[in-house]
């Protein structure tokens, strides 16, 4: 299914009682796989939406096909095109609100920051979550930081999924963040995690280089595709414990999931990931995965500078526990 989406700022709907101002999202989808109820084609089609959500933008005429209104019940052909509108809240596309919420500072200078981001974070505002991000923390302790970079995403270099830890580099001012920037588009930083996957893989160390892209069949996720946009992923072995390996991972390129997609392409998906490791962890509600080590030049100095994290204390037990059952 091709998708396409565009975003319509500060749109005004009028009726005889206000004035409103909002957003739209707009989605476009063809459709390849024929005969599934308009609802359901949709729900696998748009993340974040469920499937009475979607009924309900059905029922307000927010989705057409071929350009006509349609019924949530209607079976989809092959070569139809559908249209979705999704309006967004308000505190979806006004500026983030600061909020007293702790940062783990790692460095600082007058250029930038390193933060060390905890698991369960998302790091700026999106559909769902307005509040309660690493950005609505940086906006508390660092106000100025509102005049660097996109207003949704103010001093944002990189990010990190909302489970994954570890460490992101933040510019504090409109120079150092294009300096950076620029580092992240030329493949020049160093960038490795701690993960740890289901089974053994073979051989111990490799380089992993099929292409990402959104998942043609489930659209909430990514997937090793033909299609996709070039990804670089190598690995090395550190530890094995029999039933999982930890491994040091280091990316060239930065794709949605990369780590998590590739992992499980070659058959060895994170220990705790939810969406894909089909195999339920009992021992982490999240992903083992960890940004352990973040390289570049300094925007100030030029100095090429690493900073290391070490593994949470969520994972350390995890860690913790499987040397200790390996020494029974």
């Amino acid at each position: 299914m091709l998708s396409m989406t565009r975003e319509l700022l500060h749109l005004t709907a009028m009726n005889s009682m206000m004035t409103e101002c909002y957003s739209i999202k707009e989605f476009s989808f063809e459709v390849t796989t024929p005969g599934q109820r308009l609802d359901l084609f949709l729900s696998e089609e748009l993340i974040g939406q469920t499937r009475s959500s979607i009924q309900n933008l059905i029922l307000k005429k927010y989705v057409t096909v071929n350009g006509q209104v349609s019924k949530a019940s209607y079976k989809v052909k092959t070569g139809e095109f559908i249209s979705v509108k999704i309006p967004l809240a308000l505190d979806q596309t006004n500026p983030p609100i600061p909020q007293n919420l702790p940062l783990t500072i790692v460095y600082e200078d007058s250029t930038l920051l390193i933060v060390n981001k905890a698991a369960g974070i998302s790091v700026h505002p999106g559909p769902g979550h307005s509040s309660h991000t690493l950005v609505n923390a940086l906006l508390w302790h660092y106000p100025d930081l509102q005049n660097v970079g996109e207003s949704l995403r103010p001093g944002i270099v990189h990010r990190l999924d909302k489970d994954t830890s570890g460490l992101m580099a933040i510019a504090k001012t409109s120079k150092a963040l294009k300096n950076l920037q620029k580092q992240w588009k030329d493949r020049t930083v160093t960038k490795r995690y701690w993960a740890l996957v289901q089974g053994c893989p073979s051989p111990k160390s490799g380089i992993i280089e099929f292409p990402i892209g959104r998942d043609p069949r489930y659209r909430q996720k990514m997937a090793a595709i033909a299609s996709g946009k070039p990804a670089i992923t190598s690995y090395q072995t550190k530890e094995e414990f029999g039933t999982v390996t930890l491994l040091d991972v280091s990316l060239e390129t930065g794709r949605t999931h990369q780590i998590r997609v590739h992992m499980a392409a070659i058959g060895h998906p994170l220990v705790g990931d939810q969406i894909y490791n089909k195999k339920s962890s009992t021992i982490l509600p999240r992903q083992f995965l960890h940004a352990h080590t973040l390289g570049f030049h300094l925007p100030n100095s030029g100095n090429f500078t690493t900073f290391c994290s070490s593994l949470p204390h969520d994972l350390n037990l995890v860690y913790e526990g499987l040397l200790q059952e390996r020494e029974r």
